[in-house]
């Protein structure tokens, strides 16, 4: 085996632990959109793949990370950043209008989780 070729090998197996240990919501607005858009293709379908799980888990993970985060600055009487409802929804389409909202220089620098906090922001704020 060449250098080259064990450096290839080698390389997703080096990067698997980097990728294990990000907390839910700290993929990228990049890595979002570029796995989404090749899931896009199969509509509602894509929510059944392995893939649309992992999408679909993400934004949920970055959703409770946020909720607990608000419900702490209440509970320690604290502003919060937005005041949203108990419960609310947000469809995909919603979801991914906001990510591509974002300039694209910028998305590889802002993860999920940022972007739900600053969704929430903009269609939650507290009133003054």
């Amino acid at each position: 085996m060449t250098g080259r070729a064990r450096a290839r090998l080698l390389s997703p197996v080096l990067a698997a632990p980097l990728l294990c240990a990000m907390a839910p919501g700290d993929m990228s607005i990049a890595a979002f959109l570029a796995r989404a858009g090749s899931l896009e293709r199969l509509g509602p379908l894509a929510l059944a793949t392995p893939q649309g799980h992992q999408l679909k888990n993400e934004v949920i993970a970055a959703g409770r990370r946020y909720k607990a985060r608000i419900d702490a600055e209440r509970r320690a009487g604290r502003k919060t950043t937005s005041c949203p409802p108990e419960s609310g929804s947000l469809t995909p389409e919603q979801w991914l209008a906001h990510l591509r909202s974002y300039p694209e220089r910028l998305r590889g620098r802002i993860s999920i989780y940022a972007a739900f906090d600053a969704l929430m922001k903009k269609r939650y704020p507290c009133p003054a």
